[in-house]
């Protein structure tokens, strides 16, 4: 596993999976129809996607480290409003492996059903709230 913090060139071109800490400071209500009402409390998040088309996992974290974007995915609501705190790179890996095991860690929960996994059939969502006393220098 790769851990680059706010940097995608020590990332990997291979494809695999990532996942995308966001530190949200306010509640936040994102935009998105299919999702209306929802709100985020304030707190830390993880986002699984994967990247496996040109440039891999360094030019999906690329784009998704910019703030100014077209909106594509859930996640750049975020993205955009907040940045990115932190990014772990699996090269071969699979989103939804990444996010089931973030499930199992004690105190993470799936905050907005849906968020992120319009396209995933196995994950409740692909966004799950961390606790504030993770460390996540001990996951990498």
């Amino acid at each position: 596993m790769t851990l680059g913090w706010r940097d995608a060139d020590g990332l990997p071109a291979e494809g695999g999976a990532y996942a995308l800490v966001v530190e949200v400071p306010r509640p936040f209500e994102p935009p998105i129809r299919r999702l209306a009402g929802q709100r985020l409390p304030p707190g830390r998040y993880l986002y699984g996607g994967t990247a496996n088309g040109p440039g891999g996992i360094r030019a999906r974290v690329r784009r998704h480290l910019k703030r100014k974007k077209k909106v594509h995915w859930h996640v750049d609501h975020l993205t955009r409003a907040f940045g990115v705190a932190a990014v772990f790179a699996v090269v071969g890996g699979d989103e939804c492996a990444i996010l089931a095991a973030a499930r199992r860690w004690p105190g993470v929960r799936v905050p907005v059903p849906g968020f992120g996994s319009s396209d995933c059939a196995r994950c409740p969502a692909h966004l799950v709230s961390l606790p504030d006393d993770l460390d996540l220098a001990s996951l990498g």
